[in-house]
């Protein structure tokens, strides 16, 4: 058969198509499509072939009934047999088909799949023993959401009920409950002392942690807009006092920029006022050693000429 070409889905008629990667999954859903179908066609393939053997009545022993004398009830029966390896013929693929040509019987075929795919005793054993330690070992990390979690250990119970071996519901509740987050403690501890955990199914234990979730996540964005609006309003209010404090550092730079101007102003004009006035008591000093009572009067002259001198000097200063 071309998988390919194979539309599953489309008719009723058509068994799940086999997937070697995912037997498990393939098994299960191959197993609830018979039955659907028919409860004689599992008994066909899990116990074999019904065969054609009525009690004799008289003796009380199973006799083989030819197929001249066979009944028309027992003919129906008889053909369960055809109809079981066919419903598996269509679910399988060319390659797996010419894997199980040589089988006589239902129930031959799907024990060589099951050996094949599943593996005998010993590797089903170990299979069963590491997906009890992936369940003994399974927790849920603080940032992972209870649809992930609850897929993750979906996976694993499944693996478990599919390898014949699996736990209680109550043991899956209480496991559920153990692997959460500390974060979770408070919502644990309520559900603990508000259930019977005997009584608590898994989906509605799961229900009852999503609308948790939902509520805690609604709650952690309100704050979290709190938060952003309070950190813009500081923000704002930081923007706007640097913005004045620079400013009136501007102003004060500026205040102390013409000070400083002024100052030096009025230096080189003092500096230009005060040099004749050093020059010519130097000029006095030295004229009073020689001249005598002429120099004091000289002085006297320069003196009157020093007032007056420097006030048409600066005033020329200004004038320029």
């Amino acid at each position: 058969m071309d998988s390919d070409k194979y539309l599953e889905g489309q008719s009723m008629q058509r068994p799940p198509l086999f997937e070697s990667d995912s037997f498990i999954y393939w098994k299960n859903r191959f197993e609830t499509y018979v039955k659907s179908k028919d409860l004689d066609l599992w008994h066909v393939i899990t116990n074999g072939d019904f065969q054609p053997i009525i009690q004799n009545p008289e003796t009380k022993l199973d006799e083989v009934v030819p197929f001249e004398k066979q009944t028309d009830d027992l003919k129906r029966r008889l053909a369960k047999n055809n109809e079981a390896k066919m419903v598996i013929y269509n679910a399988l693929p060319r390659k797996e088909y010419e894997r199980i040509f040589m089988c006589n019987t239902a129930k031959e075929i799907w024990k060589t799949l099951l050996i094949t795919h599943q593996g005998n005793s010993q590797v089903k054993d170990n299979k069963i023993d590491l997906l009890v330690q992936q369940y003994e070992q399974f927790v849920i990390s603080e940032d992972e959401s209870i649809d992930s979690a609850f897929a993750r250990f979906n996976t694993i119970i499944t693996s478990l009920k599919a390898l014949d071996e699996g736990y209680s519901s109550k043991n899956y509740v209480r496991k559920f409950l153990r692997a959460l987050h500390p974060k979770w403690r408070a919502k644990v501890t309520a559900i603990e002392e508000s259930k019977d955990l005997t009584s608590l199914s898994l989906d509605e234990l799961i229900r009852n942690l999503k609308v948790h979730e939902m509520i805690i996540k609604k709650d952690s964005e309100i704050v979290k807009a709190k938060v952003e609006r309070k950190y813009l309003a500081l923000k704002a209010k930081k923007e706007s006092s640097d913005e004045e404090c620079s400013t009136s550092g501007s102003e004060d730079e500026e205040y102390a920029m013409a000070v400083r101007d002024f100052k030096k102003f009025f230096k080189r004009r003092g500096r230009f006022v005060r040099q004749p006035r050093n020059d010519k008591k130097t000029f006095q000093r030295s004229r009073d050693d020689k001249n005598g009572k002429s120099e004091r009067k000289y002085l006297r002259m320069s003196k009157s000429t020093e007032r007056q001198e420097p006030k048409s000097v600066y005033w020329r200063f200004l004038e320029r």
